[in-house]
């Protein structure tokens, strides 16, 4: 494990985090050895007064801006789909046709500040749109030099495995990341999560098989720490998470942080990066401090007994 693995969320950067913080919390990261910042076009409409997003790609490239050099330490990505087509509106997204996602690319691009983008997220499932077209969409983009590398995130595991034969038999560029959300402990099966409004949002054991068995494939994981859940007694975990299951894992994780002199949600991110598959954390922080407890669970290490300890609880 590295601080390289761990990915810095940038979701409010330029709105509920200001841009002095947000741009000390980039170069701290960048200086501790941190290489990946995920961030979104929509990002973060709904904490904007336009009611559109924008924000945090346009404080990423005036970061950019203000470092010169730091372009080639950094992979960036961000994602379409999700924005509204009326800002403050979200009950209608843009999503995914062809035309679309030609303009938000050519729109990232313009507020990063950079040629080619080097991730580019399907943010969300457009089943209005033929996923052929995706596919194409998509593809063409790095084919003509906008795009390096392609992910697909909040999208069943079906859809994924048809995306990349599609690209296969046209031979275009295929995705290569998948983005969901999961933690150590995990909601009830057929429950509703306050704020995971994508139906197939989350891991499940079928995720963790596909991943396995496909190498090529990168697992990154948002809300890892579940909003800070582990770590703060003013953050309870939500109502869809109170089961035996939850109980008996927390206990666990809480021996194996005493054990290791660290705190829980930073057992957490340890967890998920040493796994089989490993899976790369998006943190979302606010703080240096919170910063630097991230950056510390990545130089954590669990051995043998204390990940099968936690791999065990149930």
């Amino acid at each position: 494990m590295a601080v390289s693995d761990l990915v810095l969320g940038c979701m409010y950067f330029g709105t509920k985090t200001d841009e002095r913080t947000s741009m000390a919390l980039l170069d701290r990261f960048v200086e501790a050895g941190g290489t990946t910042l995920d961030t979104a076009d929509c990002y973060a409409f709904w904490a904007s007064e336009t009611g559109a997003g924008g924000q945090s790609e346009a404080l990423l490239g005036e970061w950019l801006r203000r470092n010169p050099g730091v372009r080639d330490e950094v992979v960036l990505a961000t994602k379409v789909g999700p924005e509204p087509v009326v800002p403050g509106d979200p009950s209608r997204v843009v999503g995914l046709a062809p035309d679309v996602v030609r303009r938000s690319i050519v729109a990232s691009r313009e507020r990063l500040g950079v040629d080619v983008v080097d991730l580019y997220w399907a943010h969300l499932e457009d089943r209005s749109v033929p996923l052929e077209d995706v596919v194409a969409t998509f593809g063409e983009l790095v084919a003509d030099g906008q795009v390096a590398r392609l992910g697909i995130s909040n999208h069943p595991t079906w859809r994924v495995e048809r995306a990349n034969a599609l690209a296969a038999v046209a031979g275009t560029e295929p995705f290569t990341a998948l983005q969901l959300t999961t933690s150590y402990v995990r909601p009830r099966p057929d429950t509703e999560v306050p704020g995971k409004d994508h139906r197939f949002g989350f891991v499940t054991d079928e995720t963790v098989d596909h991943v396995t068995e496909n190498p090529g494939l990168d697992l990154w994981i948002y809300s890892p720490l579940v909003q800070g859940s582990y770590d703060r007694a003013d953050r309870p975990f939500p109502e869809p998470y109170d089961h035996p299951g939850t109980t008996r894992r927390l206990a666990v994780l809480h021996e194996v942080a005493g054990e290791l002199g660290a705190r829980p949600g930073q057992v957490v991110l340890a967890w998920l990066l040493g796994g089989r598959p490993a899976m790369r954390p998006i943190v979302g922080v606010s703080s240096p401090e919170q910063l630097d407890e991230a950056l510390a669970a990545a130089a954590l290490e669990l051995d043998p007994d204390q990940r099968a300890r936690l791999d065990a609880a149930r």
